[in-house]
């Protein structure tokens, strides 16, 4: 099969012909028709996880992927050949990745089928960012009328994250610089856009006087977030800013770490299936062209990076 792989840290991305994989007991094989790209994806590119977790050189990118069912090992009950299906590699090291022609992935983590009306292209986006965007905002736990403020609001995770909030009735105020960002971010439910790169304590006390209910780092300064907030506000972060680094005592700090269980790829996919979730792709790269997009999504990325895998 084809991959895009690293062979050694810092190496770079390449294509890759390797052997298909075989799924064991517990197992099952998917046929990838598409893919994403991810945070997680450029720093392991990038050799930044080299220390922090397990690499099974080569390395296989990718966490998200989306496909068919090719086989599957004993004892595996939930999946079938054929089925469609989707998901998060979630394994406990680096190396199977789902920026391949093929992945093996675990039955009760991180798959779950694809209802019929959701495409492939669609699927392949949806998996870590969607399930990190929900998990942060569950964390939060933003009610009807409130007001939240999304660092790092045009990303993948940010734009997942403003519908979700803004489902609930929530007042989204979303960081962007102006132009293509900006206008993502109102297209997906934000009532206000914040320039980051201006005055953003200015900008945000402008709207919200007396601070903002909640917060949610998925980019930039956790403390200037946080800094935001009205007395009991909280914040959630995928960057790793918890209660340790809060630095005040009248406001919360969770620090979440994206859990793709099979409820909330089920829960993900109903709602973009329906409609009532936009998957927020602007731009798509052939297997081959992963190289090229990563470097395209570090210079930069608004919005969902998708990879199709033929």
């Amino acid at each position: 099969m084809r991959a895009i792989v690293i062979k050694d840290f810092g190496a770079g991305a390449t294509v890759t012909d390797l052997p298909q994989p075989k799924p064991d007991a517990g197992e099952v094989l998917v046929r990838v028709r598409a893919s994403s790209l991810n945070g997680f994806d450029a720093a392991t590119a990038a050799g930044m996880l080299k220390g922090m977790m397990e690499h099974r050189f080569p390395v296989v990118l990718g966490k998200d992927f989306a496909g068919t069912v090719e086989a599957v090992g004993d004892q595996v009950t939930s999946f079938a050949a054929g089925d469609e299906v989707f998901g998060v590699v979630m394994k406990p090291f680096l190396g199977d990745g789902g920026l391949g022609e093929y992945v093996v992935v675990g039955e009760g983590y991180g798959l779950a089928h694809i209802p019929a009306t959701l495409s492939h292209a669609a699927a392949g986006a949806l998996g870590l960012a969607g399930t990190a965007a929900l998990n942060a905002v569950d964390a939060v736990a933003p009610a009807d009328g409130e007001t939240l403020l999304v660092g790092g609001a045009s990303g993948g995770v940010g734009a997942f994250a403003i519908q979700l909030a803004a489902a609930r009735g929530v007042r989204v105020i979303a960081t962007a610089k102006p132009g293509a960002e900006a206008a993502l971010v109102r297209e997906l439910g934000a009532a206000h856009v914040v320039d980051y790169t201006g005055d953003l304590p200015g900008q945000v006390r402008a709207i919200a006087p007396g601070g903002v209910s909640a917060a949610l780092h998925l980019a930039g300064d956790g403390a200037r977030l946080a800094d935001l907030l009205a007395p009991g506000g909280r914040i959630a972060s995928t960057l790793g800013f918890g209660p340790d680094t809060l630095g005040r005592a009248d406001a919360t700090a969770t620090a979440v770490m994206a859990s793709p269980d099979r409820s909330t790829l089920d829960r993900l996919a109903a709602d973009a299936a329906s409609g009532r979730l936009r998957v927020p792709v602007t731009r798509t790269y052939a297997l081959g062209e992963v190289p090229q997009a990563l470097a395209d999504f570090g210079a930069g990325a608004v919005g969902k990076f998708a990879v199709t895998v033929d």
